[in-house]
C-alpha cells in the first residue's frame, strides 16, 4: 500500500475548499453555540457600521445644511454610543474566537497525532519525521491562525459588503450597478486565481516540511557527520533544501499579496465613478450632498473590506493548504486491520501443512501458513514459508545479511501483515487479536531500542498496565523475581535513574538491557530477540543467556544473531535465506548453511 504523503492522487490534491472546511468545522461542532454568539456578535458590529453612513449623511442634509446644531449634538451622541456597542460586539466576538481558536488547535494536534499512532510502521518508511511534525506543529497553526484571526472578519467583511451593496442600489439603482460592477470584475479575477495561490501555498508548506525533514535527519546523524568530518556535505544539502524552501516561500509570497494591489485598484475606481457621477447629479438637482456623502461611505464599505477580504483570502488560501496536507494524514488508513470473523481452531485441531516437517501440532504457539512477503510490492523477500513455533522451546533465526531474519520476525510480531498466506498466534489468525493483547502476548527486543525521556521506570513499565501503582519497593520485588535485578544494579540510580532524549546519557548496552527488562517484566508468551546481545559484553550477555533459561516454561523464545555461542543452546535452528526459512537440523549443519550462504551472496 502507498503509504507516501508527497505522492498523492490528482482526484485527492483537488478536494474542495468547501468539503476540507466542513470537516474542519466537525472538529468544533460542540462549539457550536459559542460560534453562533461570535457570529451574531460580529454580524451585530456590522450592522451598527452599516448605520454610520446613513445618520451622517441625515445630519449634513438636514441639520448641518440648516445650521441646527442641537440635532447635531444629538446624532453625534448615537453614533458615539454606537461606536460603543460595535466596540463590545468586537471584543466579545475576539475573546470567544480565541478560546475556540485554541480548543480547535488542541483537538486537531491530538487527532491528527492520535492518526499518526493507528498507522503502520509502512507509513512510517515511507514518510520522514521531519515532515510529519511540520505537519503537526506548523499545518494546525495556519489554520488556527484562520479560525482566530480571520474567519469572523470574514464573515464580519461579507456581511458588511452585503449591506453596503444593499444601500448602494436602494439609494440609487443605477448608480449603485455601476459602483458595483469593478467589485465583479474582482470577484472574477479572484476566483480564477485562487487554485493558482493555494497550489503555491501547497508547495510552500511541502518544502517548509523538507526543511524540517533535513534539519530533523541530520541532527539525528550527527555523531556520523562529525566522525567522518563531513560538515561540509551537512551545510551543502541544508543549502540545497534552503533554498528550495526559500524559492517556494517567494513564490508564495507574490501570490498571497497579488490580491492587494488589484483590489486596491478596482476600490479606487470605484470610488472614481460614485464621485463624478454623484456630483453630475447633484448639479441636476437629484442628489444631495448628505446623500453624495453617505453614498461614497457606503462605496468605501464595500471596497475596503475588500481590501482586507484580499488578506483574509491569503490567510484562508494558506489554511486550506495546511489543512489538505492534514487532511491527507488523516484519511489514511491501516493495512493491518483487525480482523472481526475468523474461524477460528483449537491446538488439537491444528495440523501440519506438510507432513515433512514433522512438527507436532497439539502445543503449537505460533504458525506460517504459505507466507510470501515483499516490502514495494514488486521483489518477495518471503516465498511460500511453512513452519511452527512450539511452547516453551527456544528457536534460532540464521542467515546472511539481508536474507530475510528480521523480515520473519516483524511478521511474527505483526508490524506487518503477509501478502499472501497466514500467521497464527495460539489457533488464531494473528490479525484477530486487538493490538493490546497482541503486544502482552508478543514481546520484541530490537538492536537499536528506542527510549523516552524519563526515568529506567518509566521505560521498563512502558505500555504494561499490569504494574501501574507499584511503588518502586514493588516493582524492585517483580525484578527480582524475574531474575533482572543484576541488570538493574547496572544503573547508578537504579529505578530512578534519569534518562535524556533517546536515552543518549546511558550506552547502547544498557539502552539493550532497559529493553530486555521492558519486554520480560510482560511476561509474553512469544519473545523474539533480533541481535539484542550485539552490542554488550560477553559477561552480560551470559547473564542475559541465564535469565533467558529461567523464563516461564511456556515462553517461546525467537532470536536472531550472528554470534554463533548465542544460538548454539537452541531447541531449533531455521535458515533463512533466498525467501525460504528452512530447518537447518544440527548446531554443525547451521553452520555450514551459514557460511555457503555468505560464500554465495
Amino acid at each position: 500500500m502507498n503509504y507516501n504523503l508527497n505522492d498523492i492522487s490528482v482526484k485527492q490534491e483537488k478536494a474542495s475548499n468547501l468539503r476540507i472546511l466542513q470537516k474542519l468545522l466537525q472538529l468544533i461542532k460542540e462549539e457550536r453555540k459559542n460560534l453562533f454568539l461570535a457570529c451574531l456578535a460580529i454580524l451585530t458590529n456590522s450592522g451598527l457600521t452599516l448605520l454610520n453612513p446613513y445618520i451622517v449623511g441625515h445630519t449634513i442634509d438636514k441639520y448641518v445644511m440648516h445650521k441646527d446644531y442641537h440635532g447635531v449634538l444629538i446624532n453625534a451622541g448615537l453614533l458615539v454610543c454606537i461606536a460603543l456597542v460595535a466596540f463590545g460586539a468586537s471584543y466579545t466576538q475576539t475573546k470567544m474566537m480565541g478560546g475556540i481558536s485554541q480548543r480547535m488547535l488542541f483537538k486537531l494536534r491530538n487527532t491528527v497525532f492520535n492518526k499518526l499512532q493507528e498507522l503502520p510502521l509502512a507509513f512510517f518508511n515511507q514518510n520522514k519525521a521531519g515532515d510529519l511534525i511540520s505537519r503537526i506543529n506548523n499545518d494546525t497553526d495556519k489554520i488556527n491562525t484562520f479560525f482566530s484571526q480571520s474567519l469572523m472578519q470574514f464573515i464580519g467583511t461579507l456581511a458588511t459588503m452585503t449591506g453596503a451593496g444593499i444601500f448602494l442600489l436602494s439609494i440609487n439603482f443605477r448608480l449603485g450597478v455601476v459602483t458595483l460592477v469593478p467589485g465583479i470584475l474582482i470577484f472574477i479575477f479572484t476566483k480564477m486565481t485562487s487554485q493558482w495561490v493555494k497550489k503555491k501555498n501547497a508547495t510552500s508548506l511541502k518544502r517548509t516540511g523538507g526543511l524540517s525533514a533535513e534539519i530533523q535527519e541530520s541532527l539525528n546523524n550527527f555523531k556520523v557527520i562529525i566522525a567522518f568530518n563531513r560538515r561540509d556535505y551537512f551545510r551543502k544539502r541544508f543549502e540545497e533544501v534552503n533554498e528550495l524552501n526559500y524559492n517556494a516561500a517567494k513564490s508564495a509570497g507574490v501570490a498571497n499579496n497579488i490580491f492587494i494591489p488589484i483590489y486596491g485598484f478596482f476600490a479606487s475606481a470605484a470610488q472614481l465613478i460614485v464621485l463624478t457621477v454623484g456630483i453630475y447629479l447633484i448639479s441636476t438637482g437629484r442628489f444631495s450632498i448628505g446623500l453624495l456623502v453617505s453614498y461614497l461611505a457606503y462605496a468605501t464599505n464595500f471596497y475596503n473590506p475588500l481590501r482586507q477580504l484580499a488578506a483574509l483570502w491569503t490567510n484562508f488560501q494558506v489554511a486550506m493548504a495546511g489543512a489538505d496536507r492534514i487532511s491527507h494524514v488523516l484519511n489514511m488508513e491501516s493495512n493491518l486491520p483487525v480482523i472481526t470473523s475468523d474461524n477460528y481452531t483449537t491446538f488439537n485441531e491444528m495440523q501440519p501443512v506438510n507432513a515433512s516437517n514433522g512438527f507436532p501440532g497439539t502445543n503449537t504457539l505460533v504458525e506460517f501458513r504459505n507466507v510470501h512477503f515483499g516490502y514495494d510490492g514488486s521483489r518477495e523477500i518471503l516465498h511460500n514459508v511453512n513452519f511452527k513455533l512450539e511452547r516453551g522451546k527456544t528457536y534460532a533465526l540464521v542467515g546472511p545479511t539481508g536474507g530475510g531474519k528480521t523480515t520473519t520476525a516483524s511478521l511474527l510480531a505483526r508490524l506487518y501483515d503477509p501478502v499472501e498466506g497466514e500467521v497464527r498466534l495460539i489457533g488464531r489468525d494473528i490479525r484477530s487479536f486487538e493490538p493490546g493483547e497482541r503486544t502482552q502476548r508478543i514481546g520484541f527486543i530490537l538492536q537499536e531500542p528506542f527510549l523516552f525521556t524519563g526515568t529506567v521506570r518509566d521505560n521498563i513499565l512502558y505500555g504494561n498496565d499490569q504494574y501501574f501503582g507499584f511503588t518502586n519497593e514493588q516493582l524492585e520485588e517483580v525484578i527480582k523475581t524475574a531474575n533482572l535485578q543484576r541488570l538493574l544494579a547496572s544503573f547508578e540510580n537504579g529505578l530512578d535513574t534519569v534518562l535524556s532524549s533517546g536515552g543518549e546519557s546511558i550506552s547502547l548496552g544498557q539502552k539493550q538491557l532497559i529493553a530486555f527488562m521492558r519486554a520480560v517484566l510482560r511476561n509474553p508468551d512469544l519473545l523474539i530477540l533480533d541481535e539484542a546481545t550485539a552490542n554488550i559484553d560477553t559477561i552480560t550477555e551470559k547473564i542475559l543467556q541465564d535469565i533467558l533459561k529461567k523464563l516461564p516454561a511456556s515462553t517461546t523464545r525467537v532470536i536472531i544473531a550472528h554470534r554463533l555461542n548465542t544460538i548454539q543452546n537452541a531447541d531449533e535452528i531455521f535458515f533463512v535465506n533466498a525467501g525460504e526459512v528452512i530447518r537447518a537440523g544440527s548446531f554443525d549443519h547451521a553452520v555450514d548453511m551459514l557460511m555457503q550462504g555468505k560464500r554465495a551472496s
